[in-house]
Order: C-alpha cells, then structure tokens, then sequence
C-alpha cells in the first residue's frame, strides 16, 4: 500500500512540475525539452529532492525512446525515402561523420578523456534536436519549402543513425557483461537473422492482424495492436541482445507504406510524448548539478564550441551542396544544437563503462545549454532566413509526397472529386475506415489510407496542418457544427468543403466556417430530371428554364430555412403542381 502511494505520489509531482515548467519554456519559445529537463532537476534529489530512485524511472522512460524510433521508421515511405535520396545520404551522412569527428577532435585536443571516451561523446553530440527544430519548421510555414526539407533530411538521418552509433559504443564497451556477450560475428548473424524475422512477421502476420481489427472497427484494440508490435519487435532484439530501438525501428519501416500508417502514428503518439517526456524528466533527475556548478566555465565553453563547430561544417557541407551562403550559414545555425538522443548515447556510454556518470552530467548540461541557445540564433539570423527563402532557384512547386488536400471518405463521392483533384496537379492524401474500399483502391493504384478522419490527431498525421483543402465525403450525418468548428480551430489554413446528407444537414452547418456544403444527391438528380425532359420533347430552352425555376425556389427556401433553423419553414414554395409557363 505504501509502495502504491508512493509511486501516486512521484507520478502527481513529477507531471504537476512537468506541466508548470513546460508550459513557462513554451511561452519563452524555448521548447518542452528543456522544460522537462529543468522540471527533472528541479523536482530531483539535488534540488527540492521531492521525487527520487530516476534509475527506476529511466528504465520504464525509455519506452519513449523505443516509440519514437518505431515513428520515425513510419516517416520512412519508399516513394518519400526516393525522392529525398540525394539529402538524406548525401547532407545527412556528411553531416553527422564530419561533425561528429569535428566534435571529437575538440574534445580529445582540450580535455583529458581518452579517445574511446571523446569518440563516445562527440559522436552523440553530432546529432541535433528533432524535437525542438521540427516545431519551429512547422510553425513558420517551412517545412515544405527546400530549405525545410534539407533540415529534415538531416535530421532523419540523424535519427537513423542513432542504431549504428548505439552499436559503436557497444563495441568499444570496457563492461565485462558486456565483453561476455556473442562475438561481433554471431551478433552481426543475430541481427541479419532478426530483421529478416521481423519483416516477414510485418508482411504475413501483423499487416492481416491490422486488418482483422480495422474490419472489426474497434480503436481500442488498434491501439492495442500497435503497442503490441512495437514492444514485440523490441523484445525480440533485445531476447538477442540487440538494441531494442532498432526492433522498434524496424517494426515502423516494415509498416510505413502499408494504409494503417496515419492510424498508428495517431495511436502511439500519445504514449510517446508522455513516455519521452518521463524520460527527459528522469534524465533532469540523474543531472549532477554539483558537477556542473564546479566547472560552468567548462560547460559554457564547450557549448559554444559545440554551436560553433557543428554550425560551420554544417555551412560547409550546405555550401558544396549548391545552397546559396545564407540558406547555408541558417542551416547551420537551426542544427547547431546538441539533441535529445544525445541523453540516450551518453547513458549507453556510461553503461558500457567508456565515461564516468560526471562526465555525463557535464555533457548533458552542455547538450541542455545549447538547446537553449536556439530560439535566440534563430531569431538573431531572422533576415538571412527571409532572404535565403526568396532567392532566385530556392522555391519548388508542391512535391508528391506533401498533400495539398486531405480527403476523408473514399466512396463513390470521394472518389470523384478526388479524381477531379489529381487530374488538375494537385495531390492528395485519402483516408477511409473501409478496409475492403482500400483493397480495392490499392487494386486501381491508389493509396489510401486507414484511419477515422473524424480525429483530430489523426487528420494531423494525415497532413491536415500543411493542406490547403480538407474534403469531407463521408456516407450520412457524421459532421457536426461543432467538429467542423474544431477542424477550422486546428487547421486554420486549410478550406473545408463537406458532403452533407440532405438539407437537414445543410442548415445544421449553416453557421460553421465552411467554404461550400454539397448536397450528394442534388446534381444528379438535376441531372436525371435535365435527360427525362430532354426524352420527353421539351426544348433545350425549356428545359434549362425548369431548372433555372427550381434552383431559384430551392436556394430562396433553404435560405429561409438557414435563417429560422427549422427544416418546416416556407413549405409554401415547394413545387406541388405543375407550373404553367406564361404565353
């Protein structure tokens, strides 16, 4: 009972500062990894010393760390993976070899460590803070333009290389456990072994599992499900072991192009935030504060060399890669910062024996410090950014893989103006619940997508936030006022056209923000009534004066109706008899 109050306790603490600090760090523009750092220390046992035993809590955080590589390996479409070949292995893998040996010389030249300890620490502080820069590419609209899609080619890089460099320092390891595990031979067979496994598990056992449950229609167990795969995957490897994160990794690409994506990333985004928020926090935790405070001058020194030296061969590499001098130098300036798996790289160091827990506080606050820096660099370098965005050869056209338009339901109504969409250039993301309409669809080519498009979090993942248009072509009632209103809340940008029922669910909608509600029957029922009359002799002009007729009554009486709310008003103008034409 004392253990279950406790663990309440720690639990109602450790979230009550994370949620005070994270939205102070927030409202500063400093970002919520910094605010569950700072929440960590704070809360920890070198402070207030309110919550303690973070070794216990870190082991359950990295949870965190195992979602968040299960969701990068979902980022990684083939078709996306192709067009971005040349910035992903070519500026990513430069960036990460170059600053990390950079970043290592600079340790080895003005520390003591020795050169497996400055390999294990500057290799990890190569990689930059996905979670702090994406945010900033996404609230300024930059994502999708060259320059953001650099920066994201070099970040994904960076998350994929966390696998090979967790592998480095597990091969440098002076741990005897570690040094009585399977030599490199049989763990390189291990893991040759493992991947085939898991990919043939993804095509034959977990892809018809998804399927069973999405023709079932029960969110709750694909939630399930998705957790299932990702703790399944990592248990495996680490059954092995190997590295849990890449078992999840894998887990993500075996099921990155399969429809359930957006569903999954919507499912497990939620525990990966929280679960890497406890991780942030448990590492604030573990942070020697007296360390630190024994030796600022060496923090504050080695974080400058870090944003200086990463920020230059980062301008290097994005000069020789054709980026105009601006673009270059703000690149490298955006990346300039040590990242969150940078945590994860320093504690794998300091289990396998290669730097002492000090050094690894050290190391984390200099990782902490710069991330700091980053709003203030990127504000400072707020005019070479505008300027590199509208330099001559730096804007594209829309790319395939960034929808213009979202459209949710892809029945026979979806389907048309989707086809519509795609015949004028303009791409398009679908989404239905329907597994056997996405069968069929795959059978045309066409790619659509599982998922309640009727969710928040999942028209998120689907792209709503970067779409121009959102298209509602769902069967039935099932948009309300209040969720188109959410929608317009959300995504702010995008125009929002719905397929309504009737005309109930037209005056339902008649005071939400949407740019056109249609009717799905109206146009080919006119259309319908335009032949039988053309069949049964009337003139081409007497044809078009019926329909002019009954479009001008029928748009007066859903106006009335719009303006009492009430479907019975101005039933006197509905078309009971026969209208004799004048003359």
């Amino acid at each position: 009972m004392a253990e279950h109050t406790s663990m309440l306790r720690d639990g109602f603490l450790l979230l009550g500062f994370a949620l005070i600090f994270v939205l102070v760090f927030r409202r500063l523009g400093l970002g919520a990894t910094l605010g569950y750092l700072v929440a960590g220390a704070v809360v920890g046992p070198q402070v207030l010393g309110l919550v303690g035993d973070a070794e216990q809590k870190l082991g359950i955080a990295e949870l965190g760390i195992t979602l968040l590589l299960f969701l990068v390996g979902l980022e990684l479409n083939p078709a996306r993976l192709w067009r971005m070949k040349r910035d992903i292995l070519g500026l990513g893998l430069l960036q990460v070899v170059f600053c990390g040996l950079a970043v290592t010389a600079v340790i080895g030249m003005f520390t003591e460590f020795s050169w497996e300890a400055a390999l294990a620490l500057g290799l990890p502080l190569a990689l930059s803070s996905t979670a702090q820069v994406l945010p900033m590419l996404q609230s300024s609209g930059r994502l999708r333009t060259p320059f953001g899609e650099r920066a994201f080619a070099m970040l994904l890089f960076q998350d994929l290389s966390i696998i090979p460099l967790i592998t480095i320092i597990s091969a440098m390891s002076r741990n005897p456990a570690d040094a009585g595990g399977p030599p490199g031979w049989l763990l390189a067979l291990y893991t040759l072994g493992a991947l085939a496994g898991l990919i043939a598990a993804g095509r034959f056992v977990i892809r018809p599992l998804f399927r069973l449950i999405g023709n079932l229609g029960e969110r709750e167990m694909f939630v399930v499900a998705a957790l299932f795969t990702v703790m399944a995957s990592a248990a495996v490897m680490e059954l092995l072991g190997l590295s849990t994160a890449l078992g999840a990794f894998v887990a993500g690409v075996m099921l990155a192009d399969s429809p359930y994506r957006h569903e999954l990333e919507a499912d497990v985004e939620p525990f990966r935030s929280i679960l890497l928020g406890l991780f942030f926090l448990a590492v604030g935790m573990m942070l020697n504060l007296e360390a630190i405070a024994e030796r600022p001058l060496f923090v504050a020194g080695m974080a400058l060399a870090l944003i200086a030296v990463k920020g230059a061969v980062i301008f290097g590499i994005g000069m020789a890669f054709g980026m105009a001098w601006r673009g270059a130098m703000a690149l490298g300036l955006l990346l300039s910062q040590g990242g969150e798996f940078g945590f994860v790289l320093f504690a794998q160091a300091q289990s396998a024996l290669l730097i002492a827990p000090d050094a690894a506080s050290l190391f984390g606050a200099v990782v902490t410090l710069s991330m700091a820096t980053t709003p203030f660099l990127m504000m400072a370098t707020a005019r070479f950014r505008r300027e590199a965005e509208s330099a001559p050869g730096e804007r594209e056209g829309p790319q395939p893989d960034g929808a213009n338009a979202v459209v949710v339901g892809f029945g026979r109504f979806g389907q048309s103006v989707t086809q519509m969409l795609l015949a004028s250039n303009i791409p398009v993301t679908m989404v239905d619940t329907d597994i056997e309409m996405i069968d069929v669809a795959a059978g045309f080519g066409a790619k659509v997508y599982f998922g309640d498009g009727t969710r928040l979090d999942l028209l998120r993942q689907a792209g709503a936030g970067d779409a121009e248009m959102i298209f509602f072509c769902m069967d039935g009632d099932q948009v309300s006022s209040d969720f188109v209103e959410a929608v317009h809340e959300a995504f702010p940008r995008a125009a929002l056209y719905v397929r309504a029922f009737d005309r109930r669910a037209v005056i339902a909608l008649r005071d939400a923000p949407v740019n056109a509600v249609v009717r799905e029957v109206m146009e080919s029922a006119v259309k319908m009534a335009r032949i039988a009359l053309a069949d049964a002799g009337l003139s081409a002009e007497a044809v078009a004066r019926s329909e002019d007729m009954f479009r001008a009554n029928d748009k007066e009486r859903l106006k009335l109706q719009k303006e009492a709310g009430d479907i019975r008003v101005a039933r006197d103008r509905i078309i009971t008899t026969p209208q004799l034409s004048e003359g």
